[in-house]
């Protein structure tokens, strides 16, 4: 079975730790083949997995019960639920099954792939890009596209009758060539800001994305409002009006109960259209629009 797709629009800068740091530099995780940013399906899964216990009255005991065995049964188990004998039994007497170890869930998530990236332009405001090898990837999960259909290097829509200036990066006019099918390549436009895009060799496009990541400059201060000696250092992230997206199915412990899993998953994305992952949530950082599309959902 084909992966089922989710995506995430950026309303602010999202930052998730890298596994190194270079001087004052925080990095953010990236691919270690082409150093394109992304987020690692751990950081989703487990903001997921967190959200399925929000909005539960903790004083009603069912109900908490109801939904840690749902947690259970999307994402597997952790050692608090080992360890809690209420739980155990509840469970075991609710799927007629032993519960002794820590178990995997019927739920797999992918890492989130970039799509679309947002670039400054002096001529042309902000500029959507992307590359083949980032449309690629998408359109391989893609049933009902050909991947022979994938844009060339310098495809774009939007006026081109002057040079584009992305960054330190001037692309000539005669160079662009018009795409009429940009548009599909955009799934759920009307949730976005996209309205100009470009398709950019990959070398030069994560030239570009490097150069344009979200930077902040962090301090420490002492009790004195001072800046302590060593603390200065930038932050990455990535920008706001980003288009990513991520894979996600049924693994084989699901069996018989595909559709039911993958709906009730689904219905869990569709009660979180507003997320919030990564580390920094007290400033505002990291917050998505999540949807799935219509042709992905599950009927009954």
């Amino acid at each position: 079975m084909k992966p089922n797709l989710a995506y995430m629009y950026l309303l602010s800068p999202l930052h998730t730790g890298g596994t190194s740091q270079e001087g004052n530099l925080v990095g953010i995780a990236r691919e270690t083949h082409t150093n394109f940013p992304y987020t690692p399906s751990s950081t989703i899964r487990g903001r997921l997995r967190a959200k399925v216990d929000e909005n539960i009255n903790t004083k009603d005991d069912d109900k908490v019960i109801e939904s840690k065995i749902r947690k259970v049964k999307l994402f597997g188990t952790d050692l608090n639920d080992i360890q809690n004998r209420d739980f155990v039994e509840y469970y075991e007497a609710e799927t007629d099954r032993k519960l002794t170890n820590l178990e995997q869930g019927n739920i797999w998530i992918g890492d989130s792939s970039l799509l679309w990236f947002p670039v400054a332009s002096l001529s042309h405001g902000v500029v959507w890009i992307s590359c083949p090898l980032l449309l690629q990837r998408w359109a391989r999960l893609q049933s009902d596209r050909q991947i022979n259909k994938i844009p060339t290097a310098y495809k774009a829509h939007f006026n081109s009758k002057s040079d584009v200036y992305l960054k330190d990066a001037i692309i000539s006019k005669n160079t662009i060539k018009d795409w009429q099918e940009w548009e599909s390549f955009i799934p759920n436009k009307d949730k976005t800001s996209i309205d100009k895009v470009i398709v950019l060799p990959n070398q030069h496009c994560e030239t570009l994305i490097q150069m344009s990541l979200w930077r902040q400059v962090k301090v420490k201060l002492d009790e004195h409002k001072s800046v302590v000696d060593g603390s200065f250092r930038y932050e990455e992230a990535i920008p706001s009006d980003t288009l990513m997206y991520l894979p996600y199915g049924i693994t084989a412990k699901a069996n018989n109960h595909t559709e039911e899993y993958l709906k009730d998953f689904q219905k869990l994305l569709s009660d979180n259209k507003l997320l919030q992952i990564g580390g920094q949530e007290s400033l505002g950082r990291g917050f998505l629009e999540l949807w799935i599309d219509k042709k992905e959902e599950v009927t009954a």
